[in-house]
């Protein structure tokens, strides 16, 4: 396979990854899920595709960053909880070749340490940090622990169509 053809691969998979992550988001965000301090974004079950291509990294952090601005969040929780998804998402790529639980563990950790701040600190939310921690962290482990794991089972049989030769 040609650098070119890698190249074209990397992007397209990328993009794809973006667009799935928007849609999810806002399929979520109208039943009031995808936003503030009770969140189940399914998307994020998607935090486990680094574990399969890098391609998934970039493509999860514009797919948060469109979808951050699609569901109407204000500047600060565009660029905060998008960098969480990205250090999750390099998190994940990082502890890929580690026991396949541990890899759910990077996105789970960034967004319970950086979505309370936004909310408490930007959008003024009523409640304390722990509080929002605790909240945005069970979101996390449903969203990324348990649907991230069976996105991972459901991907590893067919895991060939991610092309190695990418990673």
């Amino acid at each position: 396979m040609s650098n070119f053809q890698k190249k074209i691969i990397y992007i397209t998979q990328g993009a794809m990854i973006a667009a799935l992550y928007v849609v999810l988001t806002c399929f979520i965000n109208a039943f009031g899920l995808a936003s503030n301090a009770i969140q189940i974004r399914i998307s994020e079950a998607m935090t486990i595709l680094p574990a399969f291509t890098p391609a998934a990294i970039p493509g999860l952090y514009a797919g948060c960053i469109i979808s951050n601005i699609a569901t109407g969040c204000i500047p600060p929780d565009v660029i905060l909880g998008s960098i969480a998804t990205l250090i999750g998402a390099v998190g994940t790529y990082l502890l890929r070749k580690r026991h396949r639980f541990l890899a759910s563990v990077p996105p789970i950790v960034a967004n319970t340490l950086i979505v309370p701040i936004t909310l408490k600190f930007f959008y003024h939310a009523e409640g304390t940090i722990p509080f929002f921690m605790i909240t945005i962290g069970i979101g996390e482990v449903i969203s990324c622990g348990i649907l991230g794991q069976l996105l991972y089972a459901a991907i590893l049989p067919v895991k060939k169509v991610f092309h190695p030769e990418c990673m």
